[in-house]
């Protein structure tokens, strides 16, 4: 790894930085400071003997600005203290033959480390795999770890890439959590962001100014320079991150955050080089996920071989099935779900059986532009669909769950309609058990920047109608308070009780239908080129081709009324939610899948 602190065989110690915006670096080690060598294309090294594991380091740039390591392994104290010297190696793992898990057999399950438990550690995420296990969950999904500010946060205001977050733990311990989630046949996934670092704690402008680019704008201000002047290492130090948790936290896969705000205009897209050094360097045998968010619809990113395997990208969040499901849950339109308020049913129809709703078609959220590239071409396990993720809840003024927003009846058919679709479905945690804890936009700044973000936030909401009112926007949770971080932590004693029982028996049947009966159609090759069509005014029926072996249909009617008729089932009926009679008018969120057999 070119960048970063590296312990040598002899004992000694690499450190180097990549500083092309400083005439003099030197290496501060406790009270001392060493000059450090300049070498070619900004690069500053000096070899210690006097800095074993565990030793606190930071490099003082021109004589002035002191700053931690921007690839340090941990920051024990914070990202403005110095770093701390890693030894990768000193963790021995227990399970050595894992090699990951086929993506067809996956269900997803996000989660915040520090919310999730009670201790809001590593070692509390560790404590409930095997209640994860019994859920059928096959993949848990790490928001963000990279150093952010403070005590609290999403994880999405990081500035030390390679560093995860010390208020939850030490590197050491979040091994030990993916080495247990291995032993229990469970795949990790960690969140990273490459859009842009967070506004405090990164220090990068004063020695790297080549780090960012005037090229391009960004919602979080200048750019990340992947395609100007000096962007080669900018674009290693990417890569070696993405490698970095692949190879040496073991990670199954990893998620990238709003790629559509990754600016680069080259003949080779950054997110290309990726993908592509993750092929070529990680063993044939191990089963490493790369899954995308990108609101901008691209199916380039996706695109698979002539066996429908990925050249890329295993996979995309898609947003389009949590918009129509909140908007058939709820009948919400504000905002973007003003795309889907017109034939939701049309439109869930084609999510389910082409991947994208919008492939191009005019938004008429955003001003009638153009979004969405086809997508009819791949597979369902190229889209990660969900009901709900951090995003869709957090940022929320109040942070509700779907649970709260809509009718169980409603819920419970939309649930099965994802748990027992091809795509691989993705759980919000607690979702399983409808939680009752909203789930709050939180973080930990402070001075003028804590305020910003307050007030910022409580702007934000003024254009809707039950915020206009300055004495309701008050009422807005503050982002910094430490009481809006323990209201989103959940509470694993209400899962017992009888009303949450219910919910997570459903989740566990659904997910071990799933496992049983669709996962085994999966892995004979899922094609492209499913079908569908429209019920009535809100009823469809999809159905996706499945090896040899015929197709999946899925009939439903989403609405609160009794819809189009029945159609007859034909061959195996798989699930049946609401039995109702052939020909006879579908009942209130009727729900069926059953497998035809081919011919």
């Amino acid at each position: 790894m070119p960048f970063g602190t590296r312990l040598l065989d002899d004992g000694r110690t690499a450190f180097r930085l990549w500083a092309p915006g400083a005439g003099r670096v030197e290496l501060e080690l406790g009270e001392q400071r060493h000059a450090m060598h300049p070498r070619r294309d900004g690069w500053f090294s000096l070899i210690r003997d006097d800095a074993p594991a565990g030793s606190r380091y930071a490099f003082c740039i021109d004589g002035g600005l002191v700053v931690p390591d921007p690839a340090s392994r941990f920051q024990p104290d914070d990202v403005h203290a110095p770093s701390a010297v890693v030894d990768p190696a000193s963790y021995r793992w227990q399970h050595t033959d894992w090699r990951g898990r086929p993506w067809e057999e996956a269900v997803l399950y996000e989660l915040h480390v520090g919310t999730f438990s009670e201790s809001g550690t590593y070692a509390g995420v560790e404590a409930h795999l095997d209640a994860l296990v019994e859920l059928g969950v096959t993949a848990i999904e790490l928001m963000p770890l990279a150093d952010f500010p403070g005590e609290r946060n999403w994880g999405y205001d990081g500035v030390l890439q390679f560093a995860p977050d010390a208020s939850y733990g030490t590197p050491h311990e979040l091994k030990r959590l993916i080495d247990a989630a291995h032993g229990r046949g469970l795949m990790v996934l960690l969140d990273v962001v490459y859009n842009h670092f967070g506004p405090d704690g990164n220090y990068l402008h004063a020695y790297a100014p080549q780090f960012f680019t005037d090229r391009h704008d960004t919602p979080w201000g200048q750019a990340i320079n992947f395609d100007d002047t000096g962007c080669h290492w900018v674009r290693r130090f990417y890569v070696h991150n993405v490698l970095y948790w692949l190879q040496e936290f073991r990670f199954d896969g990893l998620r990238f955050d709003a790629v559509h705000a990754i600016r680069d205009d080259s003949s080779r897209h950054i997110l290309e080089e990726i993908a592509a050094a993750v092929r070529h360097r990680l063993p044939a045998d191990r089963h490493v996920h790369l899954v995308l968010e990108n609101d901008a619809n691209q199916s380039r990113f996706l695109r698979r071989d002539q066996a429908h395997r990925p050249l890329a990208y295993t996979a995309q969040w898609n947003d389009d099935s949590h918009h129509l499901f909140h908007v058939l849950a709820t009948g919400e339109s504000g905002g973007y779900y003003a795309d889907y308020i017109d034939q939701p049913a049309r439109l869930t129809a084609r999510m389910l059986a082409e991947g994208f709703a919008y492939q191009g078609e005019p938004s008429p959220y955003r001003d009638g532009e153009r979004r969405g590239e086809p997508s009819a071409q791949l597979p369902p396990t190229a889209f990660v669909n969900f009901l709900q993720n951090h995003d869709q809840v957090g940022n929320r003024a109040l942070g509700e769950r779907l649970v709260a927003l809509t009718e169980a009846d409603a819920l419970r058919a939309l649930t099965a309609i994802l748990l027992l679709s091809p795509p691989p479905p993705m759980l919000f945690m607690g979702e399983e058990w409808a939680a009752p804890e909203p789930f709050l936009f939180f973080c930990d700044f402070e001075g003028e920047l804590a305020d910003a973000v307050r007030e910022g936030r409580r702007r934000e909401f003024a254009r809707f109608p039950q915020f206009s009112d300055p004495q309701a926007r008050a009422q807005i949770p503050d982002p910094n308070a430490p009481e809006t971080f323990l209201r989103s932590r959940l509470d694993w004693r209400t899962r017992g009780r009888a009303e949450h029982a219910d919910w997570l028996a459903l989740y566990r049947d659904l997910i071990a239908l799933r496992h049983a009966r669709i996962v085994p159609l999966l892995k004979s090759v899922p094609q492209p080129g499913a079908r569908f069509e429209v019920l009535g005014e809100r009823g469809l029926e999809v159905g996706w081709p499945i090896g040899d072996v015929g197709e999946l249909v899925l009939i439903a009617n989403l609405a609160t009324v009794p819809g189009a008729p029945l159609p007859e089932a034909s061959g195996e009926v798989l699930y049946e939610r609401i039995p109702g009679s052939p020909m006879q008018p579908m009942p209130p969120w009727y729900v069926r899948y059953a497998l035809r057999e081919a011919g």
